[in-house]
């Protein structure tokens, strides 16, 4: 069965570690269009030592990024380099790319969880 945008941000949560996140707090909007998960907007919120995903748009995203479904997939399950889809315009970042940067840290989101 193939992993989609919707197992992945329901992970997140579960995967959040709260004692690393300190005072931490943005909210991260994700844009996706086409790929085989066609268009969707998801947004991850970081406050409190909490984390929450949402389906849907948020007024008061500290960053924005954009890609297609195929892309963030593929970025999650390894088959992906983050960085070449960066720099190839395969996703992109409005914003506080450092809130962005943050989802990669094993500390926050170990993958043993």
């Amino acid at each position: 069965m193939a992993i989609t945008v919707s197992d992945i941000f329901n992970a997140i949560p579960e995967r959040f570690n709260s004692d690393a996140a300190g005072d931490w707090s943005a909210t991260i909007q994700f844009d996706f269009s086409g790929g085989e998960g066609g268009d969707s907007n998801w947004y991850i919120s970081v406050a409190d030592g909490a984390c929450t995903v949402a389906e849907g748009s948020s007024e008061s995203a500290s960053a924005t990024v954009k890609t297609s479904s195929d892309t963030w997939v593929g970025m999650v399950t390894g088959s992906v380099n983050a960085m070449q889809a960066f720099m190839t315009g395969q996703l992109t970042v409005k914003g506080n790319i450092a809130d962005v940067m943050k989802l990669q840290d094993k500390r926050l989101f170990p993958t043993d969880r």
